[in-house]
């Protein structure tokens, strides 16, 4: 009998851009999504789902047994970063901001991140990204703190 190792770790993750300002349009965004979807695949990284918003990304992720969450978001926003300046896809320099919300979410809770992911543009009418957060941060009964970036 062989050994090896097996998990199943979903994670929904968001960061954001730098100052949270608006960067992306959506031409840019649906490029990044692309991206994204593809840099996941090549590390071996199962991305469920992914919204790139102006200033935002969300995304749900099966995190493998080989990375460690700051590693992966090392991947994800410093790859995604050079990629997005090597195409010119937005005006000026572009950079993500410091940090990210990593989230765990149960088996059972997939489908409905997965539904709240691909409603992005829909929630946004109702809040913005930093009341969202802040949502997210209590929900999960952590501090909320507002880093300088």
């Amino acid at each position: 009998m062989s050994l090896y190792s097996c998990s199943r770790v979903w994670l929904h993750i968001v960061w954001a851009t730098l100052e949270r300002c608006p960067f992306l349009d959506k031409p840019a965004a649906a490029k990044l999504s692309a991206w994204l979807h593809d840099c996941a695949k090549q590390k071996k990284i199962y991305m469920k789902i992914n919204f790139v918003n102006p200033d935002h990304v969300y995304a749900l992720v099966d995190l493998p047994t080989n990375l460690c969450v700051e590693d992966m978001m090392q991947l994800f926003k410093g790859g995604s970063s050079h990629w997005v300046n090597d195409q010119s896809l937005v005006a000026g320099r572009f950079g993500w901001g410091r940090g990210s919300g990593v989230f765990s979410v149960s088996e059972s809770g997939v489908p409905d991140v997965c539904a709240y992911i691909a409603n992005q543009e829909e929630h946004h009418r109702k809040r913005n990204f930093a009341e969202e957060l802040k949502l997210f941060v209590e929900r999960y009964g952590l501090e909320w703190r507002k880093d300088k970036e």
